[in-house]
């Protein structure tokens, strides 16, 4: 085993005594076949509100420009599937956002693997990313072999579907390289498209950004459309209905992470509940969790959408 396939080991092994679900490793270099696709996209206008999507197009592209001498793009996965999730009679959340934020959460643990690979091989160059910058982790991911992209764009993976977050550490060190994911598994199933109320997922392996649940509850800082009244099925922050109806979910299994745990009042709010929430409880029941992005005010807008 040359030197190369050493490290690259010793960072996959160390990834998984840290509860990444998966590890994979790409060479860094420019996303050729994703340019075009990007642009595209940007020009259809999917991004809706999201101006920031706009920005660092050259970046999104090539992780060099987001590290000097970048040579390898570390793919990583970290399961939020949830144990129980919330009643039926509730206005409902992301499954994502049930516990602490997840940028904090997987930051410290990729800071962590980062600090290991200085302790065990030397003095690396590179930067941590969880959905915070521009990278483009889903197409990382997919050269780096773990998984594919689902006609909902989401990355599926076949031993734990799609309820996982996806981050990536950009290091100047040369690594063996895994083998990009070829095969599409969803092959002819139309499930998520069929199921989204707001038609934002398009037939070709495309998501209208700018009309997805997620967004108008969480991107959308204006008042939500009356052209979506009555299509959002309780969703008040966040979406998962793409996901819920995907067959390869059936492999879900529910995480290992105390942090990623709900607030014991959550999993019991009835709608009642939520229509008289105050800033208060608010503040209690979403302590350090990514709800807080809406903001109390954002969270009343939605409730009160679905309610009238």
């Amino acid at each position: 085993m040359n030197l190369a396939s050493n490290y690259s080991q010793l960072i996959k092994n160390e990834a998984l005594r840290l509860g990444f679900s998966a590890c994979g490793i790409a060479k860094a270099t420019f996303l050729e076949k994703e340019a075009p696709r990007l642009e595209g996209w940007l020009k259809n206008k999917y991004q809706g509100e999201m101006n920031y999507l706009e920005n660092y197009f050259d970046k999104r592209l090539d992780p060099k420009l987001l590290v000097d001498g970048a040579k390898s793009v570390i793919s990583l996965s970290f399961n939020y599937f949830p144990e129980k999730i919330q009643k039926k009679d509730s206005y409902k959340l992301a499954k994502y956002a049930y516990g602490y934020d997840y940028h904090h959460v997987i930051k410290s643990k990729l800071k962590e693997l980062y600090q290991f690979i200085q302790n065990e091989i030397g003095e690396i160059d590179g930067r941590a990313f969880v959905d915070s910058a521009p990278v483009m982790e889903r197409a990382w991911a997919e050269k780096s072999g773990i998984g594919w992209a689902g006609k909902h764009s989401l990355l599926i993976q076949k031993e734990q579907g799609s309820f996982f977050f996806l981050s990536e550490l950009i290091i100047d060190l040369d690594l063996d390289y895994d083998n990009p994911f070829q095969t599409d598994h969803c092959g002819t199933c139309t499930k998520c498209i069929d199921a989204c109320p707001t038609g934002a997922i398009l037939p070709n392996n495309t998501v209208n950004g700018s009309k997805c649940i997620s967004y108008f509850t969480i991107e959308l800082k204006n008042e939500i459309p009356v052209s979506v009244k009555g299509k959002f099925e309780d969703w008040m922050f966040g979406c998962d209905i793409c996901q819920d109806v995907c067959p390869w979910n059936r492999f879900s299994k529910p995480h290992l992470e105390p942090l990623f745990n709900p607030h014991p009042d959550l999993l019991s709010m009835t709608k009642g509940d939520w229509q008289e929430i105050t800033e208060d409880v608010f503040k209690k029941v979403f302590k350090k969790s990514p709800v807080k992005r809406t903001k109390y005010a954002g969270l009343k807008r939605n409730i009160q959408f679905l309610k009238e």
